[in-house]
């Protein structure tokens, strides 16, 4: 493959949205069964379950405890029926767990979790805080902000705020800002993946909470650099209910910046191909040729990308002056 086909299939590609790979966080039960693997990096997608014959797998956990008495099989088991979303099952479970062997830092944390999906957020807010108190730096040291958003939930704050739930905003602008560290930075985002890719495995849109959440998270991203991945968080946001102004601004800001930049690619390549058919000197007629199809392809993209952000801009757009019309016509 020569260089100019390299560049033409690279220039069509840069067009598309990528995804990451299968390469993050894995569930490995007691018995080798591999129950998720993640995405690797900080877009959230959920797991990836990977369970096909959940009747055999507990079976085979509930032979394995009776033949070992080793309370992991038992643990193991509850997960796989919370996975099923049989959540009084598994919390029936996890209680007489907690009995049997008490104190166990997986058994408060799970039944923390399933008095929250079955709306006993009390219940949740005491379990949870248990589970802290055993090993606070589980689940990436995300736990403090799981009982914020319990919290959130006990006292049924309407309209919660990115700020109430992980302690920080960033600002009203364009492009997100911040004063943490960076290590500051890294921490918060990583805690606050991860509480959002265990709810969105479990909770489908519309999520007020997850909303701003994944929100937060894509600004926290983008401060960090990865633009294009700030969006997918930004859409995924928007999914999830998501609609205060200010998503719609930095989605059109990082558009137009696309956009322009892809403006000035095209420019530069429609004077560099000018230039060599004003030339007398040694004049590349393939070459020349190549530069026009590749000319043609950024344009393409160049169009693309223009139509997409007029798209954005008028979904996005508030219907003020639709509704001023609308009030002046009747």
């Amino acid at each position: 493959m020569n260089k100019f086909k390299a560049f033409v299939i690279v220039l069509i590609l840069v067009s598309f949205k990528t995804f990451a790979c299968l390469n993050g966080d894995t569930k490995e039960l007691k018995n080798g069964v591999i129950v998720y693997a993640d995405y690797e990096g900080l877009v959230p997608h959920g797991h990836s379950f990977f369970i096909e014959n959940f009747t055999k797998l507990i079976s085979e956990l509930d032979r394995l405890y009776e033949k070992t008495n080793n309370i992991d099989y038992l643990s193991d088991k509850g997960y796989v029926l919370i996975v099923q979303k049989k959540y009084e099952e598994a919390l029936k479970l996890y209680l007489t767990i907690e009995q049997i062997k008490p104190n166990r830092y997986s058994t408060a944390s799970n039944i923390g979790t399933l008095y929250e999906l079955i709306g006993e957020n009390e219940k949740a807010y005491k379990w949870i805080k248990k589970s802290i108190q055993i090993n606070s730096e589980s689940h990436s040291g995300s736990e403090w902000l799981h009982l914020r958003i319990l919290e959130a939930k006990i006292k049924k704050i309407k309209n919660v705020s990115g700020e109430f739930l992980i302690n920080t905003n960033f600002g009203d602008s364009v492009v997100p800002q911040t004063k943490l560290s960076k290590k500051e930075l890294a921490t918060l985002s990583k805690a606050v993946y991860y509480q959002v890719n265990e709810r969105m495995s479990f909770i489908k849109p519309k999520d007020e909470i997850i909303s701003v959440l994944l929100f937060e998270l894509g600004n926290m991203v983008r401060i960090i650099g990865e633009k294009e991945n700030a969006v997918r968080i930004y859409n995924l946001s928007k999914q999830y209910g998501f609609q205060d102004e200010l998503i719609n601004s930095r989605l059109i800001f990082y558009h137009q910046n696309v956009f322009k930049f892809y403006e000035k690619e095209n420019i530069k390549l429609y004077n560099l191909i000018d230039k060599i058919k004003k030339s007398k000197q040694g004049v590349d007629i393939e070459q020349v040729n190549q530069m026009n199809t590749a000319l043609i392809i950024l344009s393409i993209t160049v169009a693309v990308l223009l139509i997409s952000l007029i798209f954005l801009y008028f979904k996005c757009k508030k219907l003020k002056d639709y509704i001023i019309l609308h009030d002046f016509t009747k």
